[in-house]
């Protein structure tokens, strides 16, 4: 988002977090409070359905009134004792002020500041996302109930991590549909509670809805940038996250984005907005436009002609809610114009308010409410903390992991008795700020690298090796960090990207480590007496063949931007008090992939005849550095499959089922008689494999490991072309203690894991052998279609 207001948010929060917390007021009653203006009217009614009382409300205001409230920061309404409220807050890994309606200072000085996405999502554990997601919104109603926030919370971002060098990488789950589809649901479970009722402790927000993963690459920005997209890559890759928020998480919003697709901007695209979003997903909430993008799609992409006409062009797709000043200008001209009807403001209004009513805004008193009770004794507390240092720790991705050239094992984990004292360097040894990240709040707490080993040892010594991540000219400080390795039983050197790097306006041009860094891991390396461990905090990719294939580093491991407990979570690893069972949740690719793969080309399947490489795992079978997945532990697993079918048959439905003839409507036949049926024509209730996998833990420490679950589609690309290769479809977290085996059962959604998009973006069931991969294990279901016309 355009970051409106934000320097001065930063500076009033700055000045508010040095003040003792005072005794915290509470919070008025946004409208309905007993002896106002609106008390007896049919809206403050609690008994009535949230949309009548809805509709109630709007059919009381006047057109001017009605336009303010069509933006984020919406005017009140006096005489209906109506407050004004801001839209705009921030919740993407803890209780961000990056939007105006959050506040830091005073009684409520920080939030807990939880790892950012791109390293929670490497634990693969949804269990791990509902919880931060439930800590969060306690945290987000404390401080609405202390007027320090809101209750509309604009995360989390689930976009699709297609380019390694995309800015935003960070914010996402990763470059996985099906990791990203479970982190959306779970998320967005643990922020709103609806607990299956229709109301909400805070109403969450999908962005940025569609194939938006371009922020400002050579020549092209995010403003002025058109997705060219098939249908085919929008029904398997970019939409499927969104549709599991909605449709699974029942999130109350959705963002557009600023992008067009296929010509079109995606907050003026009716067929997403009205047709998909709301009609085919369902969405019960409101849909928003990313900051000042309806002022984008006219001023910058010249989509519309006038002014009045690019109001009416988003109210008539969909759009509900406008982040910027731009529909509380021109939406009156475009109704005197006739380029939008008064119902239309009116459907998007009933829209906006339904989802305040279903969060209580409409009650009364908010500490009468359900969370009234919450407020500054619940932020920050050692629970959430912990938590966040859980979430760190889970998340933390051991790459390599080198033999002992004594005694036999491993490297890590590092004893320290053996190893006394340890030299900490590279450019975010002392790491604060860096480590959560953007769109993040102020932390309740920070725990530096350094701070984290030199709790496990005699001595930590110290020399940062660079100036700043940047680590630019000749005179970076190489030789005192060089100096320190030479003296220490083992060394420490933690390096990687900051906000400088990779941001939000900010995609990268290499994946290279920054200015001088390798020289100073090589040379770090070479003059070191003991071990080498690697520490690399990024959220995206990075090439470090030098390091991976230098026999003088023993040890890398990837954090993430792990949040405000990262140092500990780094030093718990290192130290053996945490086993790492973190996955990588994206490619990480040679630097020679940029020059074949322009950010600009948004397909994801490879070309062989341009030279196109094709994106992620599921398209890309060129080298890497690291693959999908990668993550080793310090003991290990292995799989035994207690139970899977070998047989399915698809069922069709309704009348399609009535004769052979009809058969031939349903399936697509081939040249070598291969069919695929319809999603659509096939009965999908119900039709799951299930599998159940024993894991055995074969090491001598206990550990936690993630059942990952292929799939890979008969005659793959033939049946129907451009099937990945192979896709995951299902995973699941479990601990076993050494020695020990567990159960884990997971269920195979045969309509959505074992079909395929084709070119038309229709699902597809291929009949016949379908491979299903469980790390060694390769099991081989066959679905058959049942016998029409019997």
């Amino acid at each position: 988002m355009r970051r409106l207001l934000l320097l001065v948010a930063a500076l009033l929060a700055a000045a508010a977090s040095s003040l003792l917390p005072p005794a915290v007021e509470a919070r008025a009653a946004f409208a309905c409070a007993p002896g106002g203006p609106a008390t007896s009217l049919p809206f403050c009614r609690q008994s009535l359905p949230l949309h009548a009382r809805a509709r109630d409300l709007v059919s009381r205001l006047t057109r001017a009134e009605k336009v303010r409230l069509l933006v984020n920061n919406a005017a009140g309404v006096p005489r209906l004792g109506v407050a004004g409220y801001e839209w705009w807050s921030e919740a993407l890994h803890g209780v961000s002020d990056t939007g105006p309606g959050v506040k830091f200072g005073g009684a409520f000085p920080g939030a807990t500041a939880f790892p950012q996405v791109i390293g929670t999502a490497a634990a693969l554990n949804a269990s791990l996302w509902e919880l931060i997601g439930r800590a969060v919104s306690d945290e987000a109603r404390a401080m609405y109930n202390g007027g320090q926030a809101g209750l509309t919370f604009w995360s989390p971002n689930v976009n699709i991590f297609r380019d390694p060098r995309w800015g935003r990488g960070q914010e996402t789950p990763g470059e996985d549909p099906t990791v990203s589809s479970r982190y959306a649901a779970a998320y967005v479970r643990g922020l709103q509670q609806a607990h299956n009722t229709n109301r909400l402790k805070l109403a969450a927000c999908c962005k940025h809805f569609t194939a938006y993963d371009l922020d400002r690459w050579g020549n092209t920005d995010r403003f002025h940038f058109n997705a060219v997209v098939s249908p085919q890559d929008l029904e398997d890759t970019f939409n499927v996250p969104f549709r599991s928020c909605v449709a699974d998480g029942h999130a109350a919003a959705v963002m557009c984005s600023y992008n067009q697709v296929n010509g079109v901007p995606t907050c003026a695209d009716e067929a997403f907005l009205k047709g998909t979003i709301r009609g085919e997903w369902g969405l019960d909430g409101y849909i928003v436009s990313d900051c000042d993008s309806v002022d984008v799609f006219f001023n910058d992409q010249h989509y519309t002609r006038t002014v009045e006409d690019a109001a009416g062009a988003a109210l008539r797709a969909g759009l509900d809610l406008d982040c910027g000043p731009f529909l509380a200008v021109y939406t009156e001209p475009a109704v005197a114009k006739g380029k939008i009807s008064d119902a239309d403001v009116d459907a998007a209004l009933i829209n906006t308010v339904t989802v305040q009513m279903r969060l209580g805004m409409f009650d009364g008193d908010p500490a009468a409410g359900p969370y009234g009770h919450l407020g500054p004794k619940d932020v920050c507390t050692p629970a959430h903390q912990e938590l966040a240092l859980e979430a760190a720790r889970q998340g933390v991705v051991l790459l390599k992991n080198d033999k002992r050239k004594k005694h036999g094992g491993n490297v890590l984990p590092l004893r320290p008795a053996a190893h006394r004292t340890v030299a900490v360097v590279g450019p975010h040894a002392e790491a604060t700020v860096a480590m959560v990240g953007n769109y993040a709040g102020k932390a309740c707490r920070y725990t530096t690298p350094l701070a984290g080993v030199a709790a496990y040892v005699k001595q930590a010594v110290h020399a940062a090796g660079c100036a700043d991540v940047a680590c630019a000219g000749a005179q970076q400080p190489v030789a005192a960090a060089v100096d320190a390795a030479r003296r220490a039983d083992a060394t420490v050197i933690v390096a990687g990207l900051d906000q400088k790097v990779e941001a939000e306006g900010l995609d990268r041009n290499s994946l290279l480590l920054p200015g001088r860094q390798a020289e100073l891991i090589s040379a770090v390396a070479k003059a070191a007496k003991g071990p080498v461990i690697l520490v690399l905090m990024s959220g995206g990719p990075i090439d470090i063949a030098f390091a991976q294939n230098d026999p003088r580093i023993a040890a890398i491991l990837w954090v993430g931007y792990p949040g405000q407990a990262g140092g500990q979570a780094i030093a718990d690893v290192i130290f053996g008090h945490h086993n790492p069972g973190g996955k990588l949740p994206m490619t990480w690719y040679p630097q020679d992939y940029l020059r074949k793969a322009p950010m600009t080309n948004m397909a994801m399947r490879a070309n062989p005849a341009s030279g196109y490489p094709g994106r992620t795992y599921r398209f890309y079978t060129g080298p890497t550095i690291h693959p999908f997945g990668h993550g080793l532990s310090y003991t290990r697993f292995t799989h035994t499959l207690a139970h899977a079918p070998a047989r399915l048959t698809v069922r069709l439905a309704g009348g399609h089922a009535s004769a052979a003839a009809t058969s031939l409507v349903n399936a697509t036949t081939r040249a070598g008689g291969e069919r695929a049926v319809r999603v659509a024509h096939a009965r999908c209730e119900g039709l799951s494999v299930p599998v159940h996998v024993d894991v055995r833990n074969v090491g001598e420490r206990d550990g936690a490991h993630t059942v990952m679950v292929y799939h890979a589609a008969p005659a793959a690309g033939v049946v129907v072309a451009g099937a990945p290769e192979r896709q995951l479809v299902a995973f699941e977290k479990v601990h076993v203690a050494a020695g020990g085996v567990a159960r884990v059962e997971v269920g195979i959604d045969v309509c959505e894991g074992m079909s395929v998009a084709d070119r038309d973006g229709v699902r597809r069931i291929p009949v016949g052998e379908h491979s299903l991969v469980i790390g060694e294990i390769t099991h081989t279901v066959t679905l058959g279609v049942e016998e029409l016309g019997v």
